[in-house]
């Protein structure tokens, strides 16, 4: 039985079908627009009294007000000492790394005068306040904290507010430690759309941010979709994809478990795999089929193959590298004997690893860099969350008396000619013989 299906880029009708294989329409149910539309508007009406009743109904936490839910930085703390040893090392060993990594992405203000004493440049700041969603329950993404809230404490952010749902106040010890190794300044064990809501509006006891980010499920991402424009948010992620170039030089039993990697996550990731050798894929294929068996979420890896998987022959890595343009990838595996004359030729991919060692899960906990990712081609135009994403830049233009002189004709015309009379005045009021 084919697990996953094999490509030809010299195939006539190969356009066609990679097309076919890229598509991912990301309909939404209506059920969840009406639904995060209804709550984000109790909340904005109706404040802790509303996120207090979606709370207690979608979380099953009996208390008797939002402030009960703020978990303390005490809690935090101890969560992180009493981790094993071994998960202890490990988070605060991929914390450092995210954080040294970063801190490389810091920008600093630049002016330059020009001669006639008319100074421009720009100022960078920090957001003041952030919102940190992060996925609770059974499902634990220690990781996703370190990577959303490091490079915000990098930047600079005065506040971070993370909000994560407890259901039946089950709580991940994990998740609470990245959050003290991170620097979350606040903790509230809330959830959902409702938890989104709060953030972009603010309640009596959640105070509204500048921008949101961290990842969700539908209802969550609906959210976020909806109040953008009023705070700020990361993006709207779709499922999570690898594509890997490979010349046979590395083992195809490796290449196999990194296609896994990706597939494992659900049933709409995306892993593809592009070669040159035939006989490499050929190679690869029988280790997928020898493999799948002995993973734990195998009938997710088996379905994400098969319906958004593929193994794709071309003539060579010039055409390997055109094709991953065209797929623009989140996480792109350069398993070649020389990476580096693939990278000289790719222009869109989130991340990019380099060589056999490379391995994309090193990248999702411990590298350096941020595994928030651009997903569904839009690595065209979209970047890694940064210490960037935190920062917001303002022009400075302070214009001196001899520059006033010459750029108010200037400005007077363009506005005359656009039939801003103000405008132009504004410009020839500052005109004069004498300063």
């Amino acid at each position: 039985m084919t697990v996953i299906r094999r490509l030809n880029a010299t195939n006539p009708q190969f356009d066609t079908q990679l097309r076919a294989l890229l598509a991912y329409e990301d309909e939404q149910d209506a059920s969840i627009e009406a639904v995060c539309r209804d709550i984000i508007h109790d909340i904005r009406q109706n404040g802790d009294a509303a996120l207090l009743r979606y709370t207690q109904r979608f979380d099953a936490l009996e208390v008797e007000d939002i402030a009960a839910l703020e978990i303390s930085a005490e809690t935090l703390q101890a969560a992180q000492n009493n981790l094993p040893a071994a998960q202890r090392i490990a988070l605060e060993t991929a914390a450092a790394r995210i954080r040294a990594y970063h801190e490389h992405q810091l920008q600093e203000d630049w002016s330059y005068t020009e001669a006639n004493g008319t100074r421009l440049g720009q100022r960078i700041t920090p957001l003041d306040r952030v919102g940190l969603y992060v996925p609770g329950g059974k499902a634990a993404y220690p990781s996703s904290v370190l990577m959303n809230a490091l490079p915000a404490k990098v930047a600079g952010v005065r506040e971070l507010i993370m909000v994560t749902p407890t259901p039946g106040g089950e709580r991940n010890d994990l998740v609470l430690a990245a959050a003290a190794l991170g620097g979350v300044d606040r903790v509230f064990a809330i959830g959902g759309a409702q938890a989104i809501a709060a953030l972009a509006y603010g309640t009596e006891t959640i105070p509204a941010v500048d921008k949101i980010v961290g990842p969700g499920n539908a209802y969550v991402a609906e959210a976020k979709r909806r109040v953008f424009g009023t705070v700020g948010i990361d993006m709207i992620a779709g499922p999570s994809e690898i594509l890997i170039i490979s010349d046979g030089s590395v083992s195809a039993h490796w290449i196999a478990m990194d296609l896994f990697s990706q597939a494992e996550h659900d049933e709409l990731a995306q892993a593809i795999l592009i070669s040159p050798d035939a006989d490499f894929l050929d190679a690869v294929e029988a280790e997928i089929h020898r493999l799948l068996p002995t993973m734990p979420r195998q009938d997710i890896i088996r379905t994400s193959l098969s319906d958004r998987g593929a193994l794709i022959h071309v003539p060579d890595l010039d055409t390997a590298c055109d094709i991953a343009n065209i797929i623009a990838a989140e996480h792109l595996e350069l398993a070649t004997a020389d990476p580096d004359y693939c990278l000289e030729r790719i222009r869109h991919a989130g991340a990019i690893f380099l060589g056999p060692y490379s391995s994309e899960s090193l990248g999702d906990y411990c590298a350096g860099p941020n595994h928030v990712l651009p997903t569904a081609q839009t690595a065209r135009f979209s970047s890694p969350l940064g210490v960037y994403d935190f920062q917001k830049r303002s022009s400075i233009i302070h214009v001196s008396y001899t520059g006033a002189q010459t750029l108010g004709p200037v400005a007077a015309t363009l506005a005359e000619g656009e039939g801003l009379y103000a405008h132009a005045q504004s410009a020839k009021l500052r005109l004069s013989t004498t300063e």
